[in-house]
Order: structure tokens, then C-alpha cells, then sequence
């Protein structure tokens, strides 16, 4: 399958002081970034940018990054699902997994996540792709938004529905573990409906709940 990647730059401020959101980035130009401090919400930021390297590298792998000077504040990644997940047991060429996206503490209410997406999503990059995410309220930064799972699940479902990602039923033992959990997923314009079928079997492991 074609991994389109179109390489683009825009600017949002913040303070007044000028962000570039651009991507996906080589792991060259990512090696010679610093990481915010307050982008930990995963692993230790410069563990994190290890990662974010790692994925850079991929060949379906993207970084999509808000950059002020020299230092990562945000962030978003597209990956293959890891193969020891049920997201995996398909074997889908077409299924991206939107894996990861933050935002420094410091730079929230500028806009940054929502623009991280459009950008992502721009110029028909993912169209012959079905990107998912996993949306698990123990990676919720519950504290720093002062909002609880309820409202910061509706937090997450408005990010995500800035690029037309809408809730999906699963049986996922993860996902059910609690009802705040849940799968938001887009599918692509120009996604057969083999690898839609595909999905479904995917999202649904117990057949009595299909």
C-alpha cells in the first residue's frame, strides 16, 4: 500500500511568539530537537523523543510536531498497530493507528492538538487509510484539566471529530474495561470495503456481540 506523506509547514502563535507545526519528520530532523520538559505523559521526554524517532522511521510511520525554536511542545504519531495487540490480528496494510497526542502543558488553549490533526490529515495523506485511536482514560492528564473522565473523554471526542473520527462499538477487553474508554476511528474516502469488513471482524473478537 502507498504510505502518502506530504511534508508541510504552518504557523500558529502562541503569546505572540511564532509555532511551526510541520511533518511528518525524518528522524534527522528530530534528533536535533530538544523535548519540553512537560511532555511526559507517556515516558520521560527524552525517552519519548527516542520514540518518536523510532516511529519517524517506519516506512507507514509518521510524526507530525509543533516546534518553537529548537523544542518539541507538541506532538501527534501514526503507526502500525503494535503486533501484539487485537488491533493487529487482521493484518491490515490500511490500518493506521493514531497512537499518541500531547501538548505541553505550558502551550494548551492555542489551538495546537486541533491544528496537529488537520495538518496530519491534510492534502488526502490518510484517505486510503482507516486510522483508529484508543482512547484510555488512565493516559488522561485528569489533574492538570481539572476535569473528570466524563469531561475530558468529551474533551477527546471533540479533538477528534475535528478530523471526522467518530466513536465505534468494540468488544475489546481494554476498551470495556471502563465506560469512559473508548475507540474513535475515521475510514478513508478511498478505503475498499474488504479492508472495512476486515475491521469489523477486528473490533469484534466475540461474535454474539457483532
Amino acid at each position: 500500500m502507498e504510505h502518502r506523506k506530504v511534508n508541510l509547514t504552518r504557523t500558529v502563535l502562541h503569546d505572540g511568539l511564532p509555532i511551526e507545526v510541520c511533518g511528518p519528520l525524518p528522524p534527522e530532523t528530530l534528533r536535533s530537537m530538544r523535548m519540553h520538559p512537560q511532555l511526559d505523559a507517556f515516558r520521560k521526554p527524552q525517552e519519548q523523543l527516542q520514540a518518536l524517532i523510532g516511529i519517524s522511521a517506519l516506512p507507514e510511520g509518521r510524526v507530525i510536531a509543533a516546534i518553537q525554536d529548537d523544542m518539541l511542545v507538541g506532538y501527534v504519531t501514526f503507526h502500525y498497530p503494535d503486533e501484539l495487540e487485537l488491533w493487529s490480528q487482521g493484518g491490515m496494510k490500511d490500518l493506521i493507528e493514531l497512537g499518541a497526542i500531547e501538548v505541553a502543558d505550558a502551550y494548551r488553549g492555542s489551538g495546537i492538538g486541533r491544528l496537529l490533526l488537520l495538518h496530519a490529515f491534510d492534502k488526502q495523506q490518510l484517505e486510503n487509510c482507516i486510522v483508529f485511536t484508543t482512547e484510555y482514560y488512565w493516559h488522561w492528564d485528569l489533574k492538570g484539566s481539572g476535569l473528570d473522565v466524563w469531561g475530558y473523554r468529551l474533551m477527546m471526542e471533540k479533538l477528534m471529530k475535528t478530523v471526522d473520527m467518530v466513536w465505534y462499538a468494540t468488544d475489546d477487553p481494554e476498551i470495556c474495561s471502563h465506560p469512559a474508554n473508548c475507540l474513535m476511528v475515521r475510514i478513508g474516502r478511498e478505503v475498499p470495503l474488504s479492508s472495512q469488513e476486515t475491521f469489523d471482524r477486528v473490533r469484534f473478537r466475540q461474535r454474539f456481540m457483532y
